[in-house]
């Protein structure tokens, strides 16, 4: 862990960071120089994540808990100031969607789920980060999860294009307000990416993969890392002039 990494001497929460996306953030947060505090709801895969980063000589603390539990994410967010002195910055990734069915079949309870997870985690997390950030007086960055979905609707469950478009709406609105403070808030508009839920569904469903690729330029599922890079991009100091963005790292889908 060299001194000139893009996240150099930067606290970082991760949400979502047991599987997936947010594991891959861990670990190139981690190898650019960051301290991570990783938060998901899955004890074992953080805990052995956590024992990794530690091992190639970076600094991780881990979080259990749900970010759908305001309790369980102003624990987080405590767990990384106490751990670390301070938070900078914020990639909230946390996510949960489902195969889809029409509106009038979905079950109440789905559309729920797929709210709690994607815009109160949202939600819960930037209200205790904000908070963290603000009594610093020297700015932040937070980096939101959301989707081509929160694009269009790209054949998903109508709650998650609902969702996706909310945490666009959440990112614009708080980067607004907070840009007066040094706090840049942006969203990743992210394509199909090769993650425990996607491969799960391509199991289910094997031509779910062909549907998923076939309107982006490239013509293939993200590997979970080239999301974690345009995180880390958006969470470093490169990025000074960039907020309120739904920036897409998708394979050109939004573009065509």
């Amino acid at each position: 862990m060299g001194d000139k990494g893009l996240l150099h001497d930067k606290i970082i929460m991760i949400t979502g960071s047991s599987s997936g996306i947010g594991a891959a953030a861990a670990r190139v947060f981690a190898a650019e120089g960051a301290a991570v505090l990783l938060m998901a709801r899955r004890e074992r895969p953080l805990r052995e994540l956590a024992d990794a980063i530690r091992a190639e000589g970076g600094a991780a603390e881990v979080a259990v808990g749900d970010v759908t539990e305001t309790a369980d994410v102003e624990r987080a967010v405590g767990h990384a100031v106490r751990s670390f002195g301070r938070l900078d910055a914020a990639f909230n990734n946390a996510g949960w969607g489902t195969l889809g069915t029409a509106l009038h079949e979905t079950e109440d309870d789905v559309f729920d789920r797929i709210m709690d997870v994607n815009v109160r985690g949202v939600w819960n997390c930037m209200k205790q980060q904000i908070p963290a950030m603000l009594g610093r007086g020297t700015g932040g960055a937070i980096v939101n999860t959301s989707s081509t979905a929160g694009l269009f609707a790209t054949g998903v469950v109508s709650p998650y294009v609902a969702a996706k478009h909310a945490v666009l709406g959440l990112t614009r609105a708080a980067a607004a307000e907070y840009g007066g403070h040094g706090i840049r808030i942006n969203a990743l508009v992210v394509g199909s990416t090769r993650t425990e839920l996607m491969e799960q569904a391509i199991a289910a469903v094997p031509q779910l993969e062909q549907a998923a690729t076939e309107r982006a330029i490239q013509r293939r599922l993200a590997e979970p890392v080239e999301i974690a890079r345009a995180a880390a991009w958006l969470l470093s100091d490169e990025a000074s002039f960039v907020t309120g963005g739904a920036v897409p790292v998708d394979g050109g889908c939004s573009a065509v």
